[in-house]
């Protein structure tokens, strides 16, 4: 009899009548979250993630570069801190969510001299994280992103993509100097960072990878049959699955060292030392006004908005919020900056060169992140001394690809009407270098076309 009076059946009674009183073992959450982790982490291809890696070190590199030499970033506090945060967003992701600079904050630091120093920088970082986990965390990112047009977030995508390809374009032309933000006459031909050297890297980067997702199965031409026709295949599956972007990275290291020896020589091992940075009420004031405000509309717009658009397009089986996204940036910074970490966020831009180069998963920024975390604890700053040689002419290759992937994202408008909100919001993006003023432009003349049709309805 049971405590109601009622009679268990034989084959029902629990072998351990103590264990009837127990509740079912709570074993949910570590085990599904552990198995979300494996997922996220595991490659769907190991050369083409280790390629994807790559495709968002041609907006990295020369950001980080020009803020440590002209502003004494502590590249290995940097590069510490950006790789933990590589590798918990491919944890927590799945897909290749890159961890980009923030530009706006970098272009202020670069163009305003000796104004704008580490605290003025760290603290711009801290106050657009501070918003973006506001909007995160109260749910008015994810209000944002649904009330938004879709042309107006192509716009804004088309507007970066084109401006990293104008940039990649200019790495290549002219020779740059990082430090102050400025480029220095025509790029010769000839040299161990010519524009032959760009030129061929940028050909052997389209003939393995050409424009992304079509098929490459020979579909033969009607002569070639036999075992001529069987040679010829298996040349050309060992060339499209040779890592391209890896490839150019690796000889670009090599030049590096071949341009100047005695490199090696001056890179010192340990890492560099981590201090709390002062940010004085001043610092506070400058970074607030210089940085956080131009910085705030492009981190909701590019490194949120459009990611979340992106990303969806790209991997619709993945489901993520605003909210998320926003929250994620937020936390970065909030942690990093005050340590001296460089402000970080993510882009549409590093996320197309990343899935254009063959990145699917987390473990391709996984991979990315570790490697960080390693230079930043064995080489620290001393790395950048190496940097400094790498042929800017490569980087410009590496990231002209992410620019055009970044802006074929807007082909799928299906009307003119659509085709004309994105344009307008790309010209005033490009024209007035503001994605801000992009938007509101796209976003108002979206509701005079509204407001028309409307009207013709009516009459």
């Amino acid at each position: 009899m049971n405590g109601q009076g009622h009679s268990v059946p034989r084959g029902e009674r629990p072998e351990n009548p103590s264990e009837s009183s127990k509740s079912p073992p709570v074993s949910g959450f570590p085990t599904k979250f552990l198995n979300k982790v494996k997922t996220n982490l595991v490659f769907r291809s190991k050369w083409a993630e280790l390629n994807g890696a790559m495709g968002d070190l041609g907006t990295y590199i020369p950001i980080v570069m020009a803020l440590t030499l002209a502003k004494d970033l502590n590249l290995g506090t940097t590069l510490i801190f950006t790789g933990i945060y590589n590798i918990v967003t491919g944890m927590i992701y799945g897909v290749p969510m890159p961890v980009q600079p923030m530009k706006a904050i970098s272009a202020v630091a670069i163009s305003n001299g000796q104004d704008f120093g580490i605290p003025e920088i760290m603290a711009s970082g801290i106050l657009t994280a501070g918003i973006l986990l506001l909007l995160g965390i109260t749910g008015l990112m994810e209000f944002v992103y649904r009330i938004i047009p879709l042309p107006v977030v192509r716009g804004v995508q088309l507007s970066q993509g084109l401006s990293f390809a104008l940039t990649a374009v200019k790495y290549v032309r002219n020779v740059q100097n990082f430090s102050k933000g400025k480029s220095s006459g025509n790029r010769p031909w000839f040299g161990l960072d010519g524009l032959v050297l760009a030129i061929v890297c940028a050909s052997f980067i389209v003939i393995v990878n050409g424009v992304g997702e079509e098929s490459d199965e020979d579909e033969g031409d009607g002569v070639l049959h036999g075992e001529s026709r069987v040679k010829r295949g298996r040349i050309w599956r060992i060339l499209v699955s040779l890592p391209s972007a890896f490839i150019v990275f690796l000889l670009g290291v090599v030049l590096a060292i071949i341009r100047r020896t005695s490199v090696l020589k001056e890179i010192e091992f340990g890492p560099s030392s981590v201090q709390l940075v002062k940010i004085s009420r001043h610092a506070w004031k400058e970074g607030f006004v210089k940085g956080a405000i131009p910085q705030i509309p492009l981190s909701v717009l590019n490194s949120v908005i459009a990611v979340c658009k992106l990303s969806s397009d790209l991997f619709p089986e993945k489901k993520f919020s605003a909210t998320s996204v926003s929250v994620s940036v937020g936390l970065m910074n909030i942690v990093g900056c005050w340590f001296g970490a460089m402000p970080c966020c993510h882009g549409a831009g590093g996320l197309a060169g990343q899935y254009k180069f063959g990145g699917r998963s987390g473990g391709c920024v996984a991979i990315l992140g570790a490697a960080k975390l390693v230079l930043g604890i064995v080489v620290g700053s001393s790395i950048v001394k190496l940097l400094d040689q790498f042929p800017v002419g490569l980087l410009g290759v590496l990231l002209l690809f992410a620019g055009i992937e970044l802006a074929m994202a807007c082909t799928d408008m299906n009307s003119k009407e659509e085709s004309f909100v994105m344009l307008v919001c790309t010209a005033v993006s490009l024209v007035g270098s503001s994605a801000a003023l992009g938007f509101v432009s796209g976003v108002f003349v979206n509701r005079l076309l509204w407001l028309r049709k409307l009207y013709i309805r009516r009459g």
